[in-house]
């Protein structure tokens, strides 16, 4: 197999598990949009927007292991890692999505101070609480899945849940 093979065989051995989970948590995560504002009758985020979304944070979280600053505790007990990537990828949801909900009210305003206050008086705070919620405990099964997986190693985790290969 030539280099650039092994490199393409390695960077999908990485990125499928990894987008396979954000595809499901993400639409999750637009069922339970579609299901709190249906209510309401507003049209919810689409199946294509969450795999897309799944997709570019799969690939934005494979990217980010590789910055020391994200690996602040690698000779910590798990739960230092855990906990820390967990916050740093959380309040990144948070902004992200609280600037994705700004970007929608500033194509209406006239003005970025305009479309904040718009932001806040409009958007429905406990059903953009209840998504970050889901967001935070999905990040924290993946955040302590990486790690375990880092401390054991990817083989042994492979083993312990799906058994040995070939079997």
């Amino acid at each position: 197999m030539t280099s650039l093979g092994h490199k393409l065989k390695h960077e999908a051995r990485e990125l499928v598990p990894v987008s396979l989970y954000f595809f499901i948590s993400f639409q999750l995560l637009a069922l339970t949009q579609q299901l709190m504002l249906e209510s309401w009758g507003i049209k919810a985020s689409s199946f294509a927007a969450a795999t897309i979304t799944a997709l570019v944070v799969a690939k934005v979280v494979l990217i980010a292991d590789h910055v020391p600053f994200l690996n602040r505790f690698p000779d910590k007990p798990l739960v230092y890692n855990i906990v820390w990537k967990t916050a740093i990828y959380f309040a990144a949801s948070f902004v992200l999505r609280y600037l994705e909900h700004l970007i929608h009210f500033w194509r209406k305003a006239s003005d970025f101070d305009e479309a904040n206050r718009r932001l806040l008086d409009e958007v429905v705070w406990p059903h953009f609480c209840g998504v970050q919620l889901w967001l935070l405990i999905l990040l924290l099964v993946f955040c302590a899945a990486r790690e375990l997986a880092r401390a054991l190693g990817r083989e042994k985790m492979v083993r312990m849940f799906f058994g040995e290969r070939g079997v």
